[in-house]
């Protein structure tokens, strides 16, 4: 048997390498010319020249095989059509083998499997031109035992040595049950494959539906521009109007003012004439008894009231136009964002009561700054141990959106936690926990983090404000960055669970204000 396995893997004998030239005895076996050489050598002067493995009496014969690469390249085949080998006991046809025994090292076509030994020690395997891989590297025994605990393949000797005391199965049963688990791998991947399949469908059915969604959105907004410029047009009409409005009424009270001023610098010529007159009169009584005093005072007073409607006279209402134009355009805007994308607003503000001791928190609630002293906060079981603080009220349904302003200190970080959160050590950080989502900075870098896994970002930022926008109810969390154009920084996809609450954590001096919400 090991005769035909050798033709087959042409290999040596003796060493049985793969060999390029070799010399074939008349008994069948071949062997390489450092082999056989060898041998003539030792057996040199016995005159005895019979072979090493059978003992017959010599014969050579010089033949040359090419190596079996070569054979391989020269053959054109296709790669994923092994070579067929034929079968170790057909004579007179070459049947192609279909298992390979490993203890007679023999190769079986399907009939001489039917009728082969089917014992525990005949391990059957797949058809290999070379039978080294199924031999213990060590013993150069045929493999025949699987170990269960060091789940290696072991011969005889391997068992004896090393793995008495393991649990141990013949190869064939431990091949079951191999592809028994196999069956089951096949089972889950075909199944994610399936699903991965659905889900490339889905996509492409959300591609196709791409350009109807665009054309919908272009329609929108180009109605809501269209009604925005005819509203702005009124919304100028209106505004114009009441600065012609105060045009028309300053003039007339410029006009007014004038017309008064007339008349008292006519007053005020007669009076002048008047006294003038006085100063050349001689009689002491005129000019004792002459009213012009009392009537000087008198004027005194309504001059005085004059004199203020001439300061304020040219004065346009620039506050009252402003009122207009500002209160106009919310109206514009506040209706701009129900016609197109309505977000909820919250009046976010941070809860002094889970701020930690080395975090400040202004009067107004909005900002938080890194402390250097201690706050000396009585401790709560919601006051965080080190750099960080929660907003007070949770989002827990709907779409809201808040800015934050940050400062150029090195580290900071921003982002939305549950209330459920761990409070003390690192763990608590925002963004080191399964509870908590953030974009931090640390030193130079940005990042997005969430469980304690960062996302690192493009390095650098144009601007020191950001936007956070939930959607809770469809489990997204969302950063950007309100640069010119604004740009989307990451989008989180949650299942969220529990109310969301704004996060802050300052360090360094550092410092993060709600400039909106």
């Amino acid at each position: 048997m090991a005769t035909a396995l050798l033709q087959h893997t042409k290999v040596c004998s003796n060493c049985l390498t793969v060999y390029t030239d070799a010399v074939t005895r008349r008994c069948g076996h071949h062997f390489c010319p450092e082999c056989i050489d060898g041998v003539l050598n030792t057996l040199k002067g016995s005159g005895d020249y019979a072979c090493p493995q059978c003992k017959e009496l010599p014969f050579l014969e010089s033949m040359t095989w090419r190596s079996v690469d070569q054979t391989l390249m020269s053959t054109p085949r296709q790669e994923e059509q092994p070579p067929l080998i034929p079968c170790s006991y057909c004579i007179h046809s070459s049947a192609p083998a279909v298992k390979t025994c490993l203890h007679c090292e023999a190769f079986l076509c399907e009939d001489h499997l039917r009728v082969h030994v089917k014992s525990a020690e005949h391990v059957l395997g797949e058809p290999t031109p070379i039978l080294e891989d199924q031999k213990c590297s060590e013993h150069k025994k045929i493999l025949e035992y699987y170990c269960n605990e060091d789940e290696v393949c072991i011969c005889v000797y391997c068992l004896a040595e090393m793995h008495r005391t393991h649990e141990l199965e013949p190869l064939n049963e431990a091949t079951e049950k191999r592809k028994e688990r196999l069956k089951g791998i096949l089972e889950t991947l075909d199944a994610k494959r399936e699903k991965t399949d659905e889900e490339i469908q889905n996509l492409l059915i959300q591609k196709n539906e791409i350009p109807d969604k665009v054309t919908s959105l272009l329609e929108t907004v180009t109605v809501l521009f269209t009604k925005m410029r005819r509203q702005l047009e009124d919304l100028e009409k209106k505004v114009l109007s009441e600065v012609s409005r105060q045009r028309d009424h300053v003039s007339s009270s410029i006009s007014d003012l004038i017309q008064q001023l007339e008349i008292r610098k006519d007053e005020l010529s007669r009076e002048i004439a008047n006294v003038e007159k006085l100063l050349h009169s001689t009689d002491p009584l005129t000019i004792l008894q002459d009213l012009v005093v009392n009537f000087c005072d008198s004027k005194e007073r309504n001059d005085s009231e004059i004199d203020k409607m001439i300061d304020s006279s040219g004065n346009l209402n620039h506050f009252l136009i402003a009122l207009n134009l500002y209160d106009g355009l919310d109206d514009i805007v506040t209706e701009a964002k129900k016609d197109f994308y309505r977000i909820e607003s919250s009046d976010l503000l941070l809860d002094i009561d889970t701020a930690a001791n080395n975090v400040s928190i202004t009067k107004d609630l909005k900002s938080a700054t890194w402390s250097v002293v201690s706050q000396r906060r009585k401790e709560t079981p919601a006051r965080f141990q080190q750099f960080q603080v929660l907003s007070i009220q949770g989002i827990l349904s709907g779409e809201h959106y808040w800015e934050v302003e940050a400062s150029e200190a090195e580290y900071w970080m921003v982002g939305m936690a549950y209330p459920s959160a761990e409070t003390k050590g690192e763990k608590s950080w925002i963004g080191n926990n399964k509870k908590s989502w953030c974009f931090c900075r640390w030193y130079e870098e940005y990042s997005i983090r969430h469980n304690g896994k960062d996302v690192q970002l493009l390095p650098g930022m144009s601007s020191d404000r950001y936007g956070i926008h939930v959607d809770y109810d469809s489990g997204r969390l969302s950063f950007y960055e309100l640069c010119d154009p604004i740009r989307h920084l990451y989008t989180f996809n949650e299942n969220f669970t529990e109310p969301l609450h704004a996060a802050f954590w300052v360090n360094d001096n550092g410092w993060l204000k709600i400039s909106k919400s």
